[in-house]
């Protein structure tokens, strides 16, 4: 991505040069947001042999070498398709039970979405797949790859070509995804006449409303799905559950009710969902994977270097969040990861409690925290102590969190701390957190412009990031600051003149230079100079200021605006 930065506001840059704390989204702000569908589980089996950019950072890591797999592309899909498993194609063609569950599986991802398919108007066979996020657009796409094309949408139903066949089925409702529910559904009829809801959705949110039983099954897939995040890779659940006629229409009344509601008409559609998202059979889950942009740990380093801390928030995993830690440098090896995963207050409090304990050892240390910790932890009871926590570590990630949570988190270091914060994001679930912190920077990526249209400055990759504060940011400071002390000393002279010669005129209001030299004197001898100098003046040479980072510690400590 090459799109040109842009400053969207002109009142901010000397901040730029003062930021003490960075907070980051992950997915499109330190990873690509291009996604490729890499892993996949299906009623406990695991498929995909490939390994990601993150799980050979982390066999580096820990001194271990892998073998590398098998890279012969799949017969008959695109070249660019990066799922490679054999075994999944001989169990589809065989005639076994696992051969129900994966076309279970498939159908679900063909039909499970808000995608728009567009043709080619040069080319009809040729189809664009027009979606409100990357990841939904990888898994349709992923589907097509096997052999289940989703073709055809009309406003009632879908036509999805199933191994060959042209299938329709008939779309009832359809139960959007949002961050507070982290899951979405659609309700269809078969050609047979059965209704089915389909589910996919962030593993908490989905292993809660599944059917009681297949104990063993949930516990194979929680692990491969640990497997899955532990090397980097995105993660969903897939769940689906059968409606007799009578419980459908009883409810979609209730939904049809909430879909007009004038009043909370998104909470009443929530509830509503709650009713039939319930009691499903778990058929698997998929794993995605987003690499890390170029430059990214470089970046995060060198911003280290120069005193700031980063702090990612992300709706990730832990795991996956841990491991993106270390791949781009956020976390190293010499330092101590204190993970906070509580499920009740008093849990809260213990590990908080014990974590700053631990702390008080000198050393290097990061913090992690999950989204159901953090709100506990964010209350104004325990938000000293995590904020006092926070303060000791070089580095802090909170996984799982929810974009409110990212606002709340900026506020409790700008508010507490009275520090220059700076956040950076590239989605509309940023935008909270942009708006929070005192300087907001876009990512103009692949998920819209609504973090862009927020913010104070775009960019188009998160490297770029560097030379915005190091260098540029660094330069406004001191143009800022030798300006505004300039301006400030200079009346102080001209007036200062001025009422010592009043000593001599008697108080008689006369002054010493006619209107003229005020005029000359204001604007070509003292005026022209500081503005030729404010916009011209660099200190330091571009190359020194990547070279030495620590140079950028001068705005931090604000060490050039004082009486001197």
């Amino acid at each position: 991505n090459d799109t040109p930065a842009k400053a969207r506001t002109s009142n901010l840059s000397e901040e730029l040069g003062q930021i003490e704390y960075i907070f980051s989204d992950k997915t499109g702000t330190l990873t690509r947001n291009m996604m490729e569908f890499f892993r996949c589980s299906i009623a406990g089996k695991s498929y995909g042999t490939g390994l990601t950019e993150i799980a050979l950072t982390k066999a580096k890591r820990e001194g271990k070498i892998l073998e590398m797999p098998d890279s012969t592309p799949l017969p008959d899909v695109d070249p660019k398709f990066s799922f490679n498993d054999r075994r999944l194609i001989e169990d589809l063609q065989s005639k076994s039970p696992q051969r129900d569950n994966i076309i279970e599986f498939f159908t679900l991802l063909a039909v499970c979405h808000t995608v728009i398919p567009e043709r080619d108007a040069e080319n009809p066979k040729k189809i664009a797949y027009q979606c409100a996020s990357p990841d939904e657009g990888t898994l349709v796409d992923a589907a097509k790859n096997l052999g289940f094309f989703f073709h055809t949408r009309n406003p009632k139903d879908i036509i999805c070509s199933i191994l060959g066949k042209d299938i329709q089925f008939n779309i009832l409702n359809v139960l959007e995804f949002n961050s507070t529910r982290k899951r979405m559904s659609v309700i269809i009829r078969e050609q047979s006449g059965e209704i089915r809801l389909y589910c996919k959705g962030a593993d908490t949110v989905i292993f809660a409303r599944l059917k009681s039983g297949s104990d063993e099954l949930r516990q194979t897939t929680l692990d491969q799905l640990e497997q899955f995040a532990s090397d980097g890779l995105r993660t969903l659940c897939l769940s689906y559950r059968i409606i007799d006629d009578a419980e459908y229409s009883k409810w979609n009344n209730i939904f049809q009710e909430a879909s007009v509601a004038l009043d909370d008409r998104d909470q009443k559609l929530d509830d509503a969902a709650e009713l039939i998202e319930k009691d499903m059979t778990l058929i698997g889950a998929t794993a995605i994977e987003d690499k890390l942009q170029e430059g990214v740990p470089d970046a995060i380093f060198t911003l280290a270097k120069a005193g700031i801390k980063i702090w990612v928030l992300t709706g990730d995993k832990q795991e996956t969040a841990i491991n993106i830690g270390f791949a781009c440098s956020l976390l190293t090896q010499t330092m101590t990861i204190m993970i906070i995963n509580a499920a009740t207050k008093e849990d809260t409090d213990q590990q908080l409690d014990a974590a700053l304990k631990q702390s008080e050892v000198s050393g290097e240390y990061g913090l992690v925290i999950d989204g159901h910790t953090l709100h506990f932890a964010l209350d104004p009871i325990r938000s000293e102590r995590l904020l006092a926590l926070a303060r000791r570590c070089t580095a802090v990630i909170c996984c799982r969190v929810s974009p409110l949570q990212k606002a709340q988190v900026v506020t409790l270091v700008k508010d507490n701390l009275k520090v220059i914060t700076l956040a950076i994001g590239d989605g509309a679930n940023d935008v909270s957190m942009i708006q929070q912190a005192h300087i907001g920077v876009g990512i103009s990526g692949q998920e819209g412009m609504q973090a862009v249209m927020n913010s104070d400055y775009a960019i188009a990759q998160f490297r770029y990031l560097e030379r915005l504060l190091l260098v540029h940011g660094r330069w406004d400071y001191k143009r800022t600051t030798k300006l505004i002390l300039y301006s400030f000393y200079k009346n102080m002279v001209f007036s200062l003149s001025q009422f010592g010669f009043q000593w001599y005129n008697g108080f008689s209001a006369a002054t010493m230079y006619d209107s003229w030299s005020m005029t000359i004197f204001n604007i070509v001898f003292t005026g022209l100079p500081i503005i030729i100098y404010s916009i011209f003046e660099k200190d330091v040479s571009i190359n020194s200021l990547k070279k030495y980072p620590e140079l950028y510690e001068s705005g931090q400590k604000n060490m050039d605006f004082g009486i001197r």
